[in-house]
């Protein structure tokens, strides 16, 4: 299927590693000229290095989209390499430790700054183009935590939980102007750090060594789903490039859940 994405300048923050990584290079297969970020500079290199070894385009940018200051950086850098920003894909997230005792509020803002206003930095910043030029993307990556909070991390499942009800809002907002904003919202995801941890998990709990068994008795032990595994990073990359192509023109204000079926535990 053509996405119709060939030329289109896309920028997918927090890149340099994990599923941003996977998203970038699936876009870039796809024909996009993508925009590999990181926080600080040559972060990102590896990854730029590897998607233009596989002949696509891949251009490093950074900038600290946790602050004002660094999401100006970061804007100069994408218009100076690329021109306008045509897909934004608001991947930049983080999960961290705490506790409804132990966490203070400090940490509480910190992640939102994190998990939430890096995107709506960004989102300030390219999505007037987008409606003057009458055509654009605009997806974020959740998680189905968003739905299903667990008792602890707290600060970090409220974060996301922001997502769904901000994508619809500025769906409502940009209407009528050709940009679309959907959020993508996975479950487990075999990362490079998701998959060493399980690891240990199954050394200490006698799974075995190979992934297929791992994965398995992970899937049933922490994130139940009909399929009994967990997300490869490009099963949700690909999700992300289709929802930016414009086969899927029509999705908007969307909440699309990559959970191998386990919707049914929701609510």
């Amino acid at each position: 299927m053509d996405l119709g994405l060939r030329g289109k300048v896309a920028l997918v923050s927090g890149s340099w590693r994990g599923t941003g990584s996977g998203i970038a290079e699936v876009l870039a297969r796809e024909g996009c000229e993508v925009l590999v970020h990181g926080l600080e500079p040559g972060q990102n290199s590896d990854v730029v290095d590897r998607i233009s070894a596989l002949g696509y385009h891949a251009t490093g940018v950074s900038g600290d989209i946790t602050t004002e200051a660094g999401t100006e950086e970061l804007v100069e850098e994408c218009l100076a390499a690329a021109g306008p920003v045509e897909v934004l894909v608001n991947n930049y997230g983080v999960a961290e430790a705490g506790d409804w005792t132990s966490t203070g509020s400090a940490e509480w803002v910190e992640i939102f700054q994190k998990n939430v206003l890096s995107g709506v930095r960004l989102v300030h910043a390219f999505s007037p183009g987008m409606r003057e030029r009458g055509w654009g993307r605009i997806i974020f990556v959740g998680t189905v935590g968003s739905l299903r909070p667990a008792a602890r991390m707290p600060h970090y499942y409220a974060s996301k939980a922001v997502l769904p009800n901000l994508c619809v809002s500025l769906a409502k907002e940009l209407g009528g102007c050709g940009v679309t904003v959907n959020l993508v919202s996975p479950g487990i995801i075999a990362t490079r750090e998701v998959r060493a941890s399980l690891e240990q998990r199954a050394r200490k709990k006698g799974w075995g060594s190979d992934w297929e068994t791992i994965q398995k008795e992970a899937s049933r032990d922490l994130f139940p789903n009909p399929l009994g595994r967990i997300a490869e990073i490009e099963e949700v990359a690909n999700l992300v490039a289709f929802v930016a192509g414009q086969p899927a023109s029509y999705v908007n204000g969307s909440n699309l859940r990559v959970d191998g079926g386990a919707a049914d535990a929701a609510l």
